[in-house]
């Protein structure tokens, strides 16, 4: 599979070709295409480990990710406040601010 299409990534890819390219080739070439796992399924877990982290700019992408493999607008909502408990109060709330971000885009788009 071909990584989704990325302004940001494209942004990079003049100074950081390799990064790039291993996002292309490893990340959604290899690791998003095993089958042991849906991306359904790894779209949860990854907008998890993002929230807990604190990483806006990833969480952002991921999220329209999620979307796309089928995860709800609630199912997120439900992920970002289990991750309060767990992550903390403030990466909740980011996450929540992100994610409404997303949503919104979705929604000018008819999405």
């Amino acid at each position: 599979m071909a990584a989704p299409p990325s302004a940001r990534r494209d942004r990079i890819n003049p100074h950081f070709p390799k990064l790039v390219e291993m996002t292309h080739s490893y990340v959604y070439g290899d690791v998003w295409e095993r089958k042991e796992l849906s991306k359904r399924d790894r779209s949860l877990i990854t907008v998890a480990a993002l929230v807990a982290l604190g990483w806006e700019a990833q969480l952002n992408s991921h999220i329209g990710r999620a979307l796309a493999n089928g995860v709800t607008r609630e199912e997120i909502g439900e992920v970002v406040t289990h991750l309060a408990m767990y992550a903390g109060w403030p990466a909740a709330m980011t996450a929540a601010h992100v994610a409404c971000d997303v949503f919104e885009a979705a929604d000018a788009k008819g999405e």
